[in-house]
């Protein structure tokens, strides 16, 4: 390989976080066969649900309105990508509760992503990043999509040259950050811009604060499942309605992409990357595994939250289930067909006259005032 290759491959173990996973697991990776991983049992004792609090504003990256203006126009930015086709809201866009409503998320001309775009309403809350939590703040997930090769493929050096052409970011980087145009200001920037993607006030909040009103009586009726037979509270619970762990829960790989060369070739590249040693047979994803390298978390995904839930389908890493009905069939009969999936996953019988009342509950009773979606006039 050559040293031109293998920088290449080394900038990319940054920016997946493998290099930064490896620190905690240095040494050979667990002897093992694909899929073949026992699991324990997961304790959990869910947090109660509350209304969601203000949004942190982390004292290292401190939000101002400043900033936040900045950061919204980057996000929007076009020049972010490689080509100048993509920003960040083409792929979390504010009208698809900042997801994009594809299976599998959008990618840089002649590629293939692999897996759904998250959506970021109430984002600021959240312990990790990407769905195999590669990511610990906000800071640090925001230069990996625009430098990803298969999704913006920005060069970062290039990208400060290019923002630093455009007289208006100059002078808004003097104001907001003190100094010349940096890749951890436009992070930074990006970051306070979207803990502003707000959603706390949705029935379920004021049902919360004690308005009885709050909830009709199909929404609390599928509050009640949602709390018990149904069983969702245990990994959807506290505040933001997510335990910020992650789970194996047998979501069936999506048949109009698992056999594309180009998403086989992005999971590939991904496992490479990772110094996975079988990357070459990979045709399914591992996800938390190439973070931690634990074989228990073999194709486990981090628990989204559900707030605005009804507006960032198709649903699960892959885009494998179109609707909220299709999701909780998919927990009715007990998760997927895999004998290795979470222990907390059980078939549950729900009537259909329950199944619309989680329903209703999840579409509209986690549904309030969305965020700001108009694109700003970019300089």
């Amino acid at each position: 390989m050559s040293r031109r290759a293998r920088a290449v491959l080394l900038l990319w173990a940054l920016l997946t976080g493998a290099v930064l996973a490896l620190h905690g697991s240095r040494g050979t990776w667990p002897s093992m066969a694909i899929g073949e991983v026992a699991f324990a049992a997961e304790p959990h004792s869910p947090a109660p649900l509350a209304p969601l609090p203000l949004p942190p504003s982390p004292p290292e990256n401190p939000t101002t309105p400043e900033k936040v203006e900045l950061g919204k126009k980057l996000f929007f930015d076009r020049r972010l990508s490689g080509d100048g086709t993509m920003s960040c809201a083409t792929c979390h866009a504010p009208e698809s509760g900042f997801a994009d409503a594809l299976p599998i998320s959008l990618s840089y001309p002649t590629t293939r992503n692999w897996r759904n775009s998250p959506g970021l309403v109430n984002v600021a809350w959240r312990k990790t990043l990407f769905r195999d939590g590669r990511a610990s703040s906000l800071e640090e997930q925001a230069l990996f999509p625009m430098m990803s090769p298969f999704e913006m493929n920005r060069n970062p050096d290039y990208l400060e040259e290019v923002l630093k052409t455009v007289p208006s970011y100059v002078e808004a980087f003097r104001s907001v950050f003190g100094g010349e145009i940096t890749r951890q200001g436009v992070a930074r920037a990006i970051a306070a811009f979207e803990r502003t993607l707000l959603s706390r006030d949705t029935p379920l909040d004021r049902h919360l604060r004690g308005d009885p009103g709050a909830l009709s009586a199909r929404q609390r009726a599928g509050l009640d499942l949602f709390l018990g037979k149904a069983g969702c509270v245990a990994c959807h619970n506290g505040p933001n309605l997510e335990d910020g762990k992650f789970h194996r829960l047998g979501v069936p790989e999506d048949p109009r992409t698992k056999d594309d060369p180009r998403v086989l070739a992005t999971a590939r590249f991904v496992g490479k990357v990772s110094g996975f040693p079988d990357y070459r047979t990979l045709r399914e994803d591992p996800g938390r595994f190439l973070v931690t390298k634990d074989p228990a978390d073999w194709k486990a995904f981090a628990t989204p939250p559900l707030r605005e839930v009804s507006s960032t389908a198709p649903y699960m890493h892959n885009g494998a289930l179109g609707t909220l009905q299709e999701v909780i069939d998919f927990f009715d009969r007990g998760g997927g067909d895999d004998p290795k999936k979470s222990p907390l996953l059980r078939p549950l019988g729900l009537s259909r006259e329950e199944k619309e009342s989680l329903r209703e509950f999840l579409a509209t009773g986690l549904s309030g005032r969305t965020p700001e979606s108009r694109a700003p006039v970019l300089p």
